[in-house]
Protein backbone atom coordinates (compact mmCIF):
# COMPACT_ATOMS: atom_id res chain seq x y z
CA UNK A 1 0.00 0.00 0.00
CA UNK A 2 2.63 2.50 0.77
CA UNK A 3 4.87 1.90 -1.95
CA UNK A 4 1.79 2.78 -4.23
CA UNK A 5 0.72 6.03 -2.07
CA UNK A 6 4.60 7.10 -2.75
CA UNK A 7 3.63 6.63 -6.38
CA UNK A 8 0.62 8.38 -6.10
CA UNK A 9 2.55 11.47 -4.24
CA UNK A 10 5.38 11.76 -6.97
CA UNK A 11 3.20 11.43 -9.83
CA UNK A 12 0.77 14.11 -9.10
CA UNK A 13 4.09 16.62 -7.65
CA UNK A 14 5.12 16.43 -11.21
CA UNK A 15 2.19 19.04 -12.41
CA UNK A 16 2.13 20.78 -8.76
CA UNK A 17 5.50 21.62 -9.97
CA UNK A 18 4.90 22.87 -13.29
CA UNK A 19 2.18 24.46 -12.23
CA UNK A 20 4.46 26.41 -9.16
CA UNK A 21 7.21 27.49 -12.09
CA UNK A 22 4.51 29.72 -14.08
CA UNK A 23 3.70 31.23 -10.27
CA UNK A 24 6.79 31.45 -8.83
CA UNK A 25 9.39 32.15 -11.99
CA UNK A 26 7.02 33.02 -14.45
CA UNK A 27 7.87 30.09 -16.90
CA UNK A 28 4.81 30.53 -19.42
CA UNK A 29 3.79 27.12 -20.76
CA UNK A 30 2.96 26.29 -24.48
CA UNK A 31 0.27 24.10 -25.31
CA UNK A 32 2.40 20.82 -24.96
CA UNK A 33 3.54 21.35 -21.81
CA UNK A 34 0.04 21.25 -20.70
CA UNK A 35 -0.70 18.03 -22.41
CA UNK A 36 2.25 16.34 -20.61
CA UNK A 37 0.54 17.22 -17.06
CA UNK A 38 -2.72 15.20 -17.58
CA UNK A 39 -1.20 11.69 -17.65
CA UNK A 40 0.65 12.17 -14.24
CA UNK A 41 -3.10 13.19 -13.09
CA UNK A 42 -4.05 9.72 -14.36
CA UNK A 43 -1.25 8.05 -13.17
CA UNK A 44 -1.39 9.05 -9.26
CA UNK A 45 -5.28 8.05 -9.68
CA UNK A 46 -4.20 4.64 -10.58
CA UNK A 47 -1.27 4.32 -7.85
CA UNK A 48 -4.23 5.60 -5.36
CA UNK A 49 -6.63 2.88 -6.83
CA UNK A 50 -3.87 0.90 -7.01
CA UNK A 51 -2.79 1.40 -3.11
CA UNK A 52 -6.82 1.02 -1.86
CA UNK A 53 -7.61 -2.23 -3.90
CA UNK A 54 -4.72 -4.60 -3.40
CA UNK A 55 -6.03 -7.63 -5.68
CA UNK A 56 -5.93 -5.53 -8.21
CA UNK A 57 -2.06 -3.49 -7.44
CA UNK A 58 -0.37 -5.25 -9.86
CA UNK A 59 -2.60 -4.39 -13.12
CA UNK A 60 -3.32 -0.58 -12.07
CA UNK A 61 -0.47 -0.16 -11.19
CA UNK A 62 1.22 -0.77 -14.38
CA UNK A 63 -1.43 0.97 -15.74
CA UNK A 64 0.08 4.28 -13.79
CA UNK A 65 3.46 3.69 -15.00
CA UNK A 66 2.53 3.64 -18.77
CA UNK A 67 0.48 6.92 -17.93
CA UNK A 68 3.51 8.08 -16.54
CA UNK A 69 5.56 6.82 -19.67
CA UNK A 70 2.92 8.74 -21.87
CA UNK A 71 4.05 11.93 -20.39
CA UNK A 72 7.44 11.34 -20.78
CA UNK A 73 6.49 10.25 -24.75
CA UNK A 74 4.82 13.64 -24.91
CA UNK A 75 7.80 15.22 -23.49
CA UNK A 76 10.06 13.22 -25.87
CA UNK A 77 8.26 14.61 -28.43
CA UNK A 78 8.07 18.15 -27.06
CA UNK A 79 11.96 17.94 -27.18
CA UNK A 80 11.99 17.05 -30.67
CA UNK A 81 9.59 20.36 -31.64
CA UNK A 82 12.32 22.51 -29.29
CA UNK A 83 15.02 21.51 -31.28
CA UNK A 84 13.06 21.83 -34.74
CA UNK A 85 13.00 18.42 -35.77
CA UNK A 86 9.18 18.11 -36.59
CA UNK A 87 6.39 21.05 -36.11
CA UNK A 88 4.16 20.80 -33.54
CA UNK A 89 0.61 19.34 -35.21
CA UNK A 90 -1.26 21.27 -32.07
CA UNK A 91 -3.04 24.85 -33.42
CA UNK A 92 -2.17 26.03 -30.23
CA UNK A 93 1.90 25.61 -30.72
CA UNK A 94 2.08 28.31 -33.50
CA UNK A 95 2.97 31.58 -32.85
CA UNK A 96 0.65 33.99 -34.11
CA UNK A 97 0.49 34.74 -37.16
CA UNK A 98 -0.78 38.43 -38.67
CA UNK A 99 -3.32 38.85 -41.72
CA UNK A 100 -2.76 41.22 -43.86
CA UNK A 101 -5.47 43.36 -44.37
CA UNK A 102 -6.74 42.93 -41.91
CA UNK A 103 -8.08 45.62 -39.05
CA UNK A 104 -6.36 46.29 -35.63
CA UNK A 105 -9.88 44.77 -34.32
CA UNK A 106 -9.51 41.91 -36.40
CA UNK A 107 -6.42 41.13 -34.89
CA UNK A 108 -7.22 41.34 -31.55
CA UNK A 109 -10.45 39.17 -31.80
CA UNK A 110 -8.35 36.52 -33.49
CA UNK A 111 -5.72 37.06 -30.46
CA UNK A 112 -5.95 33.95 -27.99
CA UNK A 113 -7.63 34.76 -24.41
CA UNK A 114 -5.07 33.76 -22.23
CA UNK A 115 -1.29 34.11 -23.42
CA UNK A 116 0.44 31.37 -24.99
CA UNK A 117 3.95 30.51 -26.53
CA UNK A 118 4.96 29.29 -29.53
CA UNK A 119 5.65 24.93 -28.58
CA UNK A 120 9.31 25.29 -30.11
CA UNK A 121 10.71 27.92 -27.98
CA UNK A 122 12.28 25.92 -24.96
CA UNK A 123 11.47 26.34 -21.22
CA UNK A 124 14.66 26.53 -18.88
CA UNK A 125 14.36 26.42 -15.46
CA UNK A 126 18.08 26.74 -14.27
CA UNK A 127 19.65 29.76 -16.46
CA UNK A 128 22.55 28.55 -17.82
CA UNK A 129 21.90 24.45 -17.79
CA UNK A 130 20.60 23.37 -21.43
CA UNK A 131 18.19 21.22 -20.17
CA UNK A 132 14.47 22.34 -20.59
CA UNK A 133 11.42 21.75 -18.88
CA UNK A 134 10.07 19.05 -21.71
CA UNK A 135 13.74 17.42 -20.90
CA UNK A 136 13.76 17.45 -17.57
CA UNK A 137 9.76 16.30 -17.87
CA UNK A 138 11.20 13.21 -19.89
CA UNK A 139 14.02 12.44 -17.29
CA UNK A 140 11.43 12.40 -14.43
CA UNK A 141 8.96 10.11 -16.25
CA UNK A 142 11.98 7.60 -16.70
CA UNK A 143 13.34 7.64 -13.43
CA UNK A 144 9.35 7.48 -11.67
CA UNK A 145 8.67 4.55 -14.31
CA UNK A 146 12.00 3.09 -12.70
CA UNK A 147 10.48 3.79 -9.76
CA UNK A 148 7.61 2.09 -10.14
CA UNK A 149 8.57 -0.79 -11.32
CA UNK A 150 11.05 -1.21 -8.50
CA UNK A 151 8.13 -0.56 -6.14
CA UNK A 152 5.84 -3.15 -7.80
CA UNK A 153 8.39 -5.91 -7.47
CA UNK A 154 9.17 -5.51 -4.20
CA UNK A 155 5.72 -5.62 -3.57
CA UNK A 156 5.38 -8.96 -5.00
CA UNK A 157 7.60 -10.10 -2.60
CA UNK A 158 6.45 -9.03 0.46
Amino acid sequence: MVPMLLFAALSAAAPIFARASEDIWGIAPCELCLWQRWPYWVAAGLALLAALWPRGRRALGGLAILAVLASGAIAAFHMGVEYRWWPSPLAGCQAPQATPGGSVDDMLRSLAAAPSKPCDAPAYLIPGLPVSMAAMNLLFALGLSALGLILLRRGDRA
